[in-house]
């Protein structure tokens, strides 16, 4: 089975990158993972993780093992952020609702909240949302996980600029392989039924997914703006080595900035919490501010650190807890 995507010459100068990982795509594609047992080596660890957790009865009906489910679950707001993913689904027009809703399979007897949900009534849409957002809670944005989907999608992105910068739409879409096939002016996508989609000169936004799994995924309606969701580069999932930071950092020092990403910290405190003198304090948070891992700011007489998005990417997924060591130690 094949997709077909025609472009335009228009088309190819619309081709896009996301700026990142999506993280309603990455919420809804993790349902299909946390069900369906695939790679093993790849997700075990995170499914066995969240063996209390249990994905909600909405999401497992809306979200079916394989297969159709609603374009709704999935806006472009998504690229500004999980709450304006949150806001943009409560918000769908009800009567789109109900016309994707009906492209469900029907089992013999629906819940009385699919039938509110078909109805337009919007606060089973608002729960719908909820239900989305404790999930994702739990399994992906509030999960270990999450710093993993980032980096695996940010690598992603950064070849794929590479093509895109020494060779161009043409260089990017042939290094799509082995999953896509460009044969200009067509992009074959294997897919599990056949279709065809002219995009018309809309473009194509191409999102990288981590738990997109083999086949790369689109939305049902031609209508919407084309967005074409492919599976990364999929390794073995690592769990952080929470003494590596102290490796790299100094022991200290390591427990500084993981001090600091609990919240930020004053000089002060960080040398009562860590266990050692006001002025080593000063001094350790002046290397990591020098190094770009700290921003501090003075309010009246204490000073306030706080981590940069570049420490940020330094700290391991668990990395809090590790800072709560007992003094002295490591």
């Amino acid at each position: 089975m094949t997709l077909r995507v025609r472009f335009t010459g228009e088309d190819l100068g619309r081709v896009r990158l996301a700026a990142g990982a999506d993280p309603m795509w990455e919420t809804v594609l993790s349902v299909h993972r946390l069900r369906d047992g695939h790679a093993p080596h790849v997700y075990g660890a995170w499914r066995r993780s969240l063996r209390a957790a249990q994905v909600p009865e909405s999401l497992r009906v809306l979200i079916p093992g394989r297969g159709y489910f609603p374009d709704f679950l999935n806006p472009e707001e998504s690229a500004w952020g999980w709450r304006a993913a949150l806001d943009a689904v409560r918000a769908t027009p009800g009567r789109r609702v109900a016309s994707e809703l009906s492209r469900l399979p029907r089992g013999h007897e629906e819940p009385g909240w699919l039938r509110e949900l078909a109805a337009g009534r919007r606060g089973a849409l608002g729960r719908l949302a909820d239900d989305l957002d404790r999930y994702h809670r739990v399994a992906v944005g509030g999960h270990p996980v999450w710093s993993t989907v980032r980096a695996a999608v940010d690598a992603d992105l950064a070849d794929r600029a590479r093509r895109l910068a020494s060779g161009g739409v043409d260089a990017l879409l042939s290094g799509l392989r082995p999953a896509m096939r460009w044969e200009p002016p067509v992009l074959e996508v294997d897919y599990p039924v056949d279709r065809e989609l002219r995009l018309a000169g809309r473009g194509l936004l191409l999102v990288p997914s981590f738990f997109c799994w083999r086949t790369p995924v689109m939305l049902a309606d031609p209508g919407l703006p084309p967005v074409l969701v492919y599976p990364v580069a999929h390794g073995p999932m690592v769990s952080a080595d929470r003494a590596a930071l102290g490796r790299l950092l100094g022991a200290t020092r390591a427990r500084v900035l993981v001090r600091v990403a609990e919240g930020g910290a004053t000089t002060g405190e960080l040398a009562r919490s860590i266990g050692i003198s006001l002025s080593s304090a000063s001094q350790h948070a002046r290397v990591l501010r020098e190094s770009g891992l700290l921003y501090s700011m003075r309010r009246g007489n204490e000073v306030l650190h706080t981590v940069t998005p570049a420490g940020r990417t330094l700290l391991p997924a668990d990395g809090v807890p590790w800072a709560r060591q007992p003094r002295g130690a490591g």
